[in-house]
């Protein structure tokens, strides 16, 4: 004979469960006059078949005709108003759920054509909360069946969805500023992701309650380490390489100097880059003699007015084939003599301005 329940209750402080089923498996048979337990941050939920009924809120209910009338109304017609009957209880959590983290498994890309070298890398962090607004449409929607919905279950979804609109928002607001500014909007740009992401949480029946940038910085990832990730263009990838040659520059007395200045007074990108690798063979030279380049003095000597898709790499720190990949798109120019291509300092120049 099947046990019928007197008292359902769920005691359990749920620090991380968001739902749990009553029963687990299966279901319920209960009666007119059975009671339901609902503790101050829950709020029981009756299912039949997959048909969300009623609800009920903190407090103790005895099941009557009067307080679950849907539930009455299914009982009637199904049963001529016998009980027992069979429904399913579903104990939803309602307390916020704070401290959550987030944070970005990969560089956001920011394109931004009037700063800089055009592109950014942004990484970052930081907290968010988030509370179930709507029990039955959280149920419906994410839970089903499930005996026990955690909060680990739906977090990835969740940090998707805040990432999606903070790179969004970064592409928006990038416009006009420099990395340097984006990343003292922190404040700003956490109140923006929450605004954004509103809809997107109450169309499952949850509110974002908070969302916090803890740490807002550039990616430490190089050009090379993206492009395997699959993340870059040849032309994101050849800016951000020289971005990487005048970093690696900056940090090399014999060039560094020359490069910097040469960004700081307007200097075209190919032209700080070509002034940057004469100052540095320059300097090669006087430490090293009049070795040249491969000889004692180790310099690498001045980009050469006309170049093989070989050397042009060497200029741009990446493979022969990305170079080709470039001629044939059509985005580098080259003129081809027989079965080969020969490159200009000029057009390699005139490439790297995109």
């Amino acid at each position: 004979m099947a046990r019928i329940f007197d008292v359902v209750e769920y005691p359990s402080a749920m620090t991380d469960e968001i739902v749990h089923r009553f029963p687990e498996q299966g279901v319920a048979d209960l009666r007119f006059g059975s009671q339901v337990i609902v503790r101050e941050s829950q709020r029981a939920v009756f299912f039949r078949d997959g048909r969300a009924l009623d609800s009920f809120g903190p407090g103790r209910h005895t099941i009557t005709t009067a307080n679950v009338p849907l539930l009455t109304d299914l009982i009637g017609k199904l049963f001529d108003d016998r009980t027992p009957f069979t429904a399913e209880i579903y104990f939803v959590s309602m307390r916020e759920f704070a401290d959550r983290k987030w944070g970005t498994p990969q560089p956001i890309l920011v394109r931004n054509p009037g700063m800089g070298f055009g592109v950014a890398l942004l990484q970052g962090f930081g907290s968010y909360s988030f509370q179930v607004a709507d029990a039955q449409q959280f149920v419906s929607q994410i839970v089903g069946a499930q005996g026990i919905f955690r909060t680990s279950e739906i977090e990835n979804r969740l940090r998707n969805m805040l990432l999606s609109k903070l790179q969004d928002l970064l592409g928006e607001t990038a416009a006009g500023h420099s990395v340097a500014e984006l990343i003292a909007l922190t404040e700003e740009l956490g109140a923006g992701v929450r605004a954004k992401a509103q809809d997107d949480f109450a169309a499952i029946g949850l509110t974002l309650k908070s969302f916090y940038i803890g740490n807002l910085k550039p990616s430490t990832r190089s050009a090379e380490e993206l492009r395997q990730m699959g993340m870059l263009d040849l032309q994101t990838y050849t800016q951000l390489q020289a971005a990487d040659a005048m970093r690696d520059a900056a940090q090399n007395p014999s060039g560094g100097a020359g490069l910097t200045a040469g960004i700081g007074a307007g200097m075209g990108l190919g032209q700080a880059i070509g002034d940057s690798l004469r100052g540095a063979a320059s300097g090669g030279q006087q430490q090293g003699g009049a070795g040249g380049p491969g000889g004692p003095g180790g310099g690498t000597g001045p980009m050469p007015s006309v170049m093989t898709p070989a050397e042009a790499a060497q200029v741009l720190r990446v493979s022969e084939e990305d170079v080709l990949a470039a001629i044939e798109a059509g985005d580098l120019k080259a003129r081809k003599i027989g079965s080969a291509f020969r490159i200009s300092k000029e057009a390699l120049e005139e490439f790297l301005k995109g």
